[in-house]
C-alpha cells in the first residue's frame, strides 16, 4: 500500500511526499509506530530542499485523516541515516533494517522492514542530502516555518518528552543558523550542518557500530549466517543487460538446479480476542519432525474497538512470544519475518542452516473490511525466495456470516488483485500472489455448511461421516463452480469442524444463536513438488471459540548446484556478447477488441487513421494573448506540417510530441510557435498510438481496457514515463497495469489500462475541472516512444457533489444537463444563504434522503451494521439507483443492508466538503468536551450543513435505541463517523489526540437530545 498518498493530503502547496516507509521507532525499551515520508520543496529559484516527517498513525494510513505530525528532520549538511548493528551481531536475510538518524543535537534508531522499498527508500534520502560541495548553497528551511509550534507545552507521551514534544505541532530537528529565529523561546531542535560525510549512496548505508541495540529477532539463541544487507540495500538499479541475463537464467533453471524437500509447518488459529492462556506446544511441535519453516497464522488478534479502529495492540507481543517458545524443541528457529493488519497477523520462522538460502523477502497487506479501510477483514502475505524457488504465504480472514458467501469470494479476488510486493530490480513490476511457485493459504476462511440445520449437522460429525457433512460445504461448492481458489488444492477433511464451540471447552456453541458447526479455518495449497503429509485440528486447545488447524508439508525447492550453476551462466554471457548492440529494441503494439462473442488483436501501427491525426497543443503566436490550437497533420515517419486554428486548448498532445523530438536534439521548444519549424522530418525515433476511449465512466467502478506489448529480436526494457513538469506519468483517475517491465525477443505482455474514480477525482470531474482525457508516454530503453491517448466520457454522480449542490437539484443527476451540473458543482458554498437561485433547494440532499430511510426501515436492528463490508455490485446497484432517482429499485433489488450502510459512508466520504465544514473543524475540536459551546459551533453551519448533521445524528440515535439487536453503542457509531463527518482541512497538519477529539464532538450529541 502507498503510505505516501496519506502525508501527500497533509501538505501545503509545493510539498510532494516522494516516498514512504512504514517503520518502528526504538527508544530504549519502548517501540512505537512511525510512517516516515521524504518530502521535497522547490525553491522560487528553482533549487530544491528535502525533509523527514514522522508520523503517528494509530490507523492504516490510506487518508490524511489517519496520520498525525510527530516530528520533522530537514536533510541538512550534517544529516546522516545509517544502518546500524552491535559488535559481533549476525542477522539472517529478510530481518528488520535497524538505521540510525544523527544530527548535531537529535539520534533517532528506527526499525525497517527488510525490502526492496525500504531499499528505495535509503536510496531516495541519499540523493536528497545536499552533501559537502562549497558551491552549493546552504538549505535555509524557510518552507518548515508553517510547522512552528509557538508555545512549550508538557509531552503526553512519556517516551518522547526528553526530545520537546507539543501537542498540535510537529517537533523540528536537523538545520542550519538561518533557522534560530523559528525555535520556540530561543530554544530548539534545529542545528548546525558540519559533520556530515560523503554523501554517496553507498556511503550512506555503511554498516556501523553506533547503537548496542539489544536485537529480540532470534529466537532460541541461535547462530545465524551473516548476509550483508548493506550492499543489497544499495544496489543500484539494474541495466538492461543484467536484467536479460536473469531472465535466460530462469529460462535454463533446469540446467543447473535440483529438486531437495523441506519441511514445511502451516497453522491457523483464530483466537477470539483472547489472550494467549495455555502453551501451544500440541499445535506447533507435538508430535511432529522438527520442521525446517514456520509459518503460523493468527486472526481476531484483539477485537477491542481500539484494535478495530486503530493500528497498536498489546496482543501482537504476548501471542509472538507465545508462539516462539512453543515452536520445536529440537531445532534453533529464527524470526524471519511477521506482518500484522489489525487482527490478522503471520510469523515466519526458519531453522538456523537455511536462513542464508532466504533472500527477496517482502510483506503485503490488504484489508477488505468496510470501505477498504477497517483491517477486521482482509489478508497479509510474506513472500520470500527459498534457494531457487519463489514461495508466498498467505493468512486471510475472509467476510463473516453463513450468506455472505459471494463477499467472500470478493474478498479473496480483492486479495489476490490487491496484494503486490515490490521486486527487487525497481525497473519489474510488482509480484502478485499468483506469480509464485509455491503459494500456501491458510486462514479463518468463513466458508460455512448449508442446507442443513445445526441438529443434522451435530448428528453427522456425532458419526464421523464427514465425507457426507463436506458435500455441503461451501467452500468446496464455491471452487468447484471456480468462484475461488483456482488450481488451488486442499487436503482431505478428516477432523471435525472447528467452528463454533463453548470458550474454554469442546461443546458445541451454546449460545442464543447456536451457530452451526463449520469448518472455518483451512489450509489450502498451489504449486509443484508439494506433498500433504497431515491435515488435523487440535482439541487440545480451549482458549478461543474456534480450534487451530495445522498441516505439513514436504515441499520439492530448486536448489542450485554452484558448478552447473557458473557454466550456464558463462554461455549466456558469451552468447549475449555476440548480440550485444546488433540492434534497438523495437515493439509493436496491438489492442484488444471485444466484437460479439470473440476478441481479436488489431494492430495499432498497421492502421494508417491510427498515424495520421491531431496532436493539440495551447501556444501563443506572436503577441496576441488568445491561445491557439497547432494542428499536427501527419506523425509517421517522414515529412510533417503545421498548421494554426484559433480553436478550443484542452489537450496538450503537441507539447508532448516536441517535447520528445527536442529530447533527441530537435529544436522545437514548446509553446513558442515562432521558432517552430513549419516543414521539417519526424525522428525515427518517435510513435503514435491510436486512442483508448472509455464509455459513460462511473463512480467507483472500474473499466479495463488492454493492449499486447510484441517484442522484437532485440531484448527491451519499457516504461510509462512521466510527461514534462508532471509528477506522475497518468492521471490519478488512470493506472497501466504493469507501468514497466522487460521483454525477452520474441515475447509479449499484456498491458491493462484501468480506469477508476475515487473521492480525490469525483468533484473536478463533475465540474468539467478534469476530463477523461491523457495521454500515456510509453518509453522503451534505448528505442522508441509511444504516445496512447486515454480519452471518455464522466457519468456525473451524487458521489463527489457538495450538499448544497444537491440540494439545488430537485431532479435526478442523470436527468440533468451536464452544464447545470456544472454550474451547481462550481456553486460557491455560501449561495445557499444568498437568496440568489431561482427554485427553492430541498432542505437536505435527497439521496441522503434515500439511504437513510432505507435504513430506518430495513436495518435498525441489523446486527454489526456499520461495521460489515457490503458487496462491490450491489454498491454499484445503489449508487444508480441514487444517481437516477429510482427509489422504488431500492426496495426491489433485494440488497443487503451492510452494503446500503457502507454505501451511506462512502456517500460522506466523498462529499468536497464534509457536514461540518473545514472552517469550523478546529473549532469542534476546542470544544469537543463542552456541549453547549458544540452545539453553538455546529449552529454556524451553513443551512444545508446544519440540516444534514442534525438528520445523521437524530438517524444515529434510533439506531442506538435498537442497540441489544444491533449491538451498536455510542463508541461505535462515534468512531466510525467521527472521521467523515469532522474531517482534518486538506494541508493542514494534524493536531494531537485531534481523531479522538473528533469521536468525543460527535459523542455528546449521541448522549444528548436535541
Amino acid at each position: 500500500m502507498d503510505q505516501s498518498v496519506a502525508i501527500q493530503e497533509t501538505l501545503a502547496e509545493g510539498e510532494y511526499c516522494i516516498i514512504a516507509v512504514q517503520g518502528v521507532l526504538c527508544e530504549g525499551d519502548s517501540r512505537q509506530s512511525r510512517l516516515l515520508g521524504l518530502v521535497r520543496y522547490r525553491l522560487e529559484h528553482g533549487g530544491q530542499e528535502h525533509a523527514l516527517f514522522l508520523y503517528t498513525h494509530r490507523r492504516m494510513a490510506i487518508t490524511g485523516d489517519d496520520v498525525c505530525l510527530d516530528q520533522i528532520v530537514p536533510v541538512s549538511r550534517d544529516f546522516t541515516l545509517e544502518e546500524v548493528s552491535s559488535d559481533g551481531e549476525l542477522y539472517i536475510l529478510g530481518s528488520d533494517v535497524t538505521v540510525q538518524l544523527d544530527t548535531a543535537e537529535l539520534s533517532l534508531t528506527f526499525q525497517l522492514p527488510f525490502g526492496s522499498h525500504t531499499r528505495m527508500f535509503l536510496q531516495e534520502v541519499a540523493r536528497a542530502c545536499p552533501g559537502l560541495d562549497p558551491a552549493t548553497r546552504d538549505p535555509e528551511f524557510q518552507w518548515l516555518s508553517r510547522y512552528r509550534c509557538t508555545e512549550m507545552e508538557p509531552s503526553p507521551r512519556g517516551g518522547n518528552s526528553a526530545l520537546g514534544t507539543w501537542p498540535g505541532c510537529a517537533r523540528i530537528g536537523g538545520g542550519g543558523s538561518h533557522l534560530d529565529s523559528l525555535r520556540p523561546n530561543g530554544k530548539g531542535l534545529f542545528v548546525d550542518q558540519s559533520s556530515r560525510g560523503q554523501d554517496k549512496p553507498e556511503n550512506l548505508l555503511t554498516r556501523q557500530t553506533k547503537s548496542k541495540l539489544e536485537i529480540t529477532d532470534m529466537v532460541r539463541s541461535c547462530t545465524i549466517t551473516v548476509s550483508d544487507k548493506a550492499h543489497i540495500l544499495s544496489m543500484q538499479k539494474f541495466g538492461l543487460r543484467e536484467t536479460l541475463v536473469k531472465s535466460l537464467l530462469m529460462q535454463k533453471e533446469e540446467d543447473y538446479t535440483y529438486i531437495q524437500n523441506f519441511r514445511f509447518f502451516v497453522g491457523t488459529y483464530n483466537v477470539n480476542g483472547q489472550s494467549p492462556k495455555e502453551c501451544l506446544r500440541p499445535w506447533l511441535s507435538h508430535g511432529i519432525q522438527a520442521p525446517d519453516v514456520y509459518c503460523v497464522g493468527f486472526q481476531e488478534l484483539d477485537l477491542s474497538k481500539e484494535a478495530f479502529f486503530f493500528h497498536d495492540t498489546p496482543k501482537e507481543e504476548e501471542w509472538f512470544k507465545a508462539v516462539s517458545e512453543s515452536l520445536h524443541p529440537d531445532a534453533k528457529y529464527a524470526k524471519v519475518k511477521f506482518i500484522r493488519l489489525v487482527g490478522i497477523m503471520l510469523l515466519l520462522y526458519v531453522k538456523q542452516e537455511h536462513a542464508a538460502h532466504i533472500s527477496e523477502m517482502e510483506a503485503e497487506t490488504v484489508g477488505t473490511g468496510i470501505m477498504g479501510r477497517m483491517g477486521n477483514k482482509g489478508g497479509v502475505a510474506i513472500r520470500f525466495q527459498f534457494h531457487n524457488t519463489s514461495i508466498c504465504v498467505v493468512n486471510s480472514h475472509l467476510a463473516a456470516h453463513t450468506e455472505e458467501y459471494e463477499r467472500r469470494n470478493q474478498d479473496y479476488k480483492d486479495i489476490c488483485s490487491r496484494m503486490q510486493f515490490s521486486q527487487v530490480d525497481p525497473s519489474l513490476p510488482p509480484l502478485t500472489i499468483s506469480k509464485h511457485d509455491v503459494i500456501l493459504w491458510l486462514g479463518d476462511l468463513n466458508y460455512r455448511i448449508e442446507e442443513l440445520d445445526v441438529e443434522k449437522v451435530k448428528k453427522l460429525i456425532e458419526e464421523k461421516d464427514f465425507q457426507t457433512l463436506y458435500a455441503y460445504d461451501q467452500l468446496k461448492t464455491q471452487v468447484a463452480a471456480k468462484a475461488v481458489f483456482e488450481g488451488f488444492t486442499e487436503g482431505e477433511l478428516t477432523f471435525q469442524p472447528t467452528y463454533k464451540y463453548d470458550t474454554g471447552s469442546d461443546e458445541w456453541d451454546t449460545s442464543e444463536k447456536c451457530r452451526a458447526p463449520a469448518w472455518c479455518d483451512r489450509i489450502l495449497w498451489k504449486g509443484k513438488n508439494i506433498t500433504q503429509l497431515s491435515y488435523q485440528s487440535h482439541m487440545a486447545l480451549k482458549t478461543s471459540d474456534h480450534k487451530p488447524v495445522s498441516s505439513e508439508f514436504d515441499i520439492g525447492v530448486r536448489v542450485i548446484n554452484e558448478e552447473l550453476y557458473r557454466k550456464t551462466l558463462e554461455e549466456i554471457v558469451r552468447s549475449l556478447d555476440k548480440m550485444e548492440n546488433a540492434n534497438i529494441p523495437s515493439v509493436s503494439l496491438s489492442k484488444l477488441e471485444r466484437k460479439g462473442e470473440g476478441e481479436r488483436d488489431r494492430n495499432i501501427n498497421d492502421e494508417k487513421e491510427s498515424l495520421i491525426g491531431y496532436l493539440l497543443h495551447p501556444v501563443y503566436w506572436g503577441p496576441s494573448p488568445q491561445p491557439r490550437h497547432v494542428f499536427l497533420t501527419r506523425i509517421e515517419p517522414g515529412p510533417f506540417s503545421l498548421q494554426a486554428d484559433s480553436l478550443s486548448t484542452e489537450s496538450n498532445q503537441l507539447g508532448l510530441a516536441l517535447h520528445f523530438l527536442s529530447r533527441k536534439g530537435k529544436e522545437c521548444p514548446v509553446g513558442c510557435l515562432d521558432r517552430l519549424p513549419r516543414r521539417g522530418h519526424w525522428s525515427d525515433g518517435f510513435r503514435a498510438c491510436s486512442q483508448f476511449c472509455f464509455q459513460n465512466v462511473k463512480y467507483m467502478q472500474l473499466q479495463v481496457e488492454s493492449f499486447t506489448i510484441r517484442n522484437g529480436q532485440v531484448p527491451c526494457q519499457f516504461e510509462f514515463i512521466n510527461k514534462p513538469d508532471e509528477e506522475s506519468y497518468c492521471k490519478q483517475w488512470l493506472n497501466a497495469n504493469p507501468s514497466k517491465g522487460f521483454l525477452l525477443p520474441d515475447s509479449a505482455i499484456e498491458i491493462e489500462l484501468e480506469i477508476f474514480v475515487t473521492k480525490n477525482m469525483a468533484t473536478k470531474l463533475n465540474s468539467g475541472e478534469d476530463k477523461i482525457e491523457d495521454i500515456l508516454v510509453l518509453h522503451l530503453d534505448r528505442g522508441k516512444d509511444y504516445f496512447l491517448s486515454v480519452s471518455g466520457n464522466y457519468v456525473p454522480s451524487c458521489f463527489g457533489s457538495p450538499i448544497h449542490t444537491l440540494c439545488y437539484m430537485r431532479e435526478p443527476i442523470s436527468d440533468l444537463p451536464l452544464e447545470t451540473v456544472r454550474k451547481l458543482t462550481l456553486m460557491p458554498l455560501w449561495t445557499e444563504d444568498d437568496g440568489s437561485q431561482l427554485e427553492n433547494p430541498m432542505e437536505i440532499p435527497k439521496e441522503l434522503w434515500m439511504l437513510v430511510d432505507y435504513l430506518y426501515r430495513n436495518a435498525a436492528q441489523e446486527e454489526d451494521l456499520f461495521q460489515q463490508p457490503g458487496r462491490r455490485l450491489e454498491f454499484e446497484q445503489i449508487r444508480d439507483c441514487l444517481d437516477t432517482g429510482m427509489i422504488e429499485n431500492l426496495d426491489t433489488l433485494s440488497l443487503s443492508n451492510h452494503s446500503v450502510a457502507e454505501a451511506l459512508l462512502l456517500f460522506l466520504e466523498s462529499l468536497p466538503e464534509p457536514v461540518i465544514c473545514y472552517s469550523a473543524y478546529h473549532n469542534c475540536l476546542e470544544c469537543s468536551g463542552n456541549y453547549t459551546a458544540s452545539k453553538q459551533v455546529i449552529s454556524t453551519l451553513p443551512t444545508f450543513h446544519k440540516n444534514v448533521f442534525h438528520y445523521l445524528l437524530a438517524f444515529l440515535r434510533q439506531l442506538l435505541k435498537n442497540s441489544e439487536k444491533n449491538h451498536l453503542d455510542e463508541n461505535i457509531l462515534a468512531s466510525v463517523f467521527g472521521s467523515l463527518l469532522l474531517r482534518n482541512p486538506a494541508g493542514q497538519q494534524k493536531l494531537e489526540m485531534a481523531e479522538k477529539k473528533a469521536q468525543e464532538f460527535i459523542h455528546q450529541f449521541l448522549c444528548n437530545s436535541p
